[in-house]
């Protein structure tokens, strides 16, 4: 029998899941929506095509997170909703006019479509800016000082860029030929700007924040704790490796960006989880404080329970049926 006061991490442990896996998820087809090169249409078809099956499933994982949050932590999901209503709204209007500009890009093939391409590309940075930006308003407590902000600025463009590496590294795993050369020298581009984005805003983040500063550098935590940034740099490292020396014979290897890149997302968010634990706003709210009822979490967790197996299979099944390389997405 669960204790009451171990229901609210189980469902901060939940939220948090859900919102890696949709990160990874769709943090590629954002990626590839903001790599889509306006001076080749085939390849920009090609490229739509490797998402098809997957980017609006992907985006219920970001339901799944905010539903966990607003019915197990309704003072976190009031509190979050009102200090970031309006990038809230702003990245609403982003995924609207990605869904919108993909199916008439697809389905009603005009003399716009170069403009519906557009659309979808500003579309999914928009997003992908929106998203940096609340994670580092949140992660901070949303204070109001000129540093604060400036720290969200830097997290937009960190994310954005780590997008655009998973996305580039999707379409490495997805394509052949000279799409595939192509999104190798943009997902070494974007890795070295995730790389550096990670970097500064981990900096950014102990220095604004002597709480997390402690917990990463008291002992024996700052060695336990080692292996994260060294793993993190082998892994950019050795993916910057692997695209450098493409095409490979067969294809050698090809599907070692991707996973790298959602291991580097993994550690990341690891490293996030850690600084800000057991809060389910930083600095600003517990998750033990801001749960509902215990009576009404046990009645949630059994909900919880049989839906997200659920999505995770048919996740892994529509993976599992679109595993090999993208062909031409057609509408019949």
């Amino acid at each position: 029998m669960l204790d009451d006061a171990q229901l609210p991490l189980i469902f901060l442990g939940l939220m948090a899941f859900s919102v890696l896996v949709y990160a990874i998820l769709d943090g590629f087809d954002l990626g590839v929506g903001i790599l889509l090169p306006m001076d080749d249409k085939q390849q920009r078809d090609r490229m739509v095509a490797s998402i098809g099956p997957f980017w609006d499933a992907n985006e219920t994982w970001l339901v799944m997170a905010v539903g966990i949050l607003l019915i197990a932590f309704p003072q976190a999901h009031s509190l979050i909703l009102r200090e970031l209503y309006l990038p809230a709204a702003l990245m609403l209007i982003g995924l609207i006019v990605r869904g919108v500009s993909f199916d008439f890009r697809v389905k009603a093939v005009t003399r716009f479509q170069r403009s519906w391409d557009w659309a979808f590309k500003l579309g999914s940075l928009f997003v992908a800016l929106s998203q940096g930006y609340m994670l580092g308003r949140y992660i901070l407590g949303f204070d109001a000082h000129a540093l604060a902000y400036g720290f969200a600025v830097l997290s937009a463009l960190g994310v954005a860029a780590a997008y655009t590496y998973i996305g580039g590294a999707w379409l490495v795993m997805k394509t052949t030929g000279p799409l595939q050369l192509r999104a190798s020298v943009w997902t070494r581009r974007a890795g070295w700007v995730a790389a550096a984005g990670i970097a500064l805003v981990s900096v950014a983040n102990v220095s604004l924040s002597p709480a997390v500063a402690e917990r990463w550098f008291s002992m024996p935590n700052a060695i336990l704790l080692l292996p994260l940034p060294i793993l993190s740099a082998a892994i950019v490292v050795t993916v910057d490796y692997y695209l450098r020396h493409q095409p490979h014979a067969n294809d050698f290897g090809y599907r070692l960006p991707f996973f790298a890149i959602a291991l580097l997302f993994s550690l990341s968010f690891v490293g996030l989880g850690y600084s800000y634990f057991p809060y389910v706003v930083p600095h600003l709210l517990l998750a033990t404080e801001g749960a509902s009822a215990p009576a009404s979490l046990r009645f949630i967790l059994t909900g919880v329970i049989i839906i997200m197996p659920t999505i995770l299979l048919y996740t892994a099944f529509t993976y599992r049926v679109f595993w090999g390389k993208a062909t031409d997405l057609t509408y019949h």
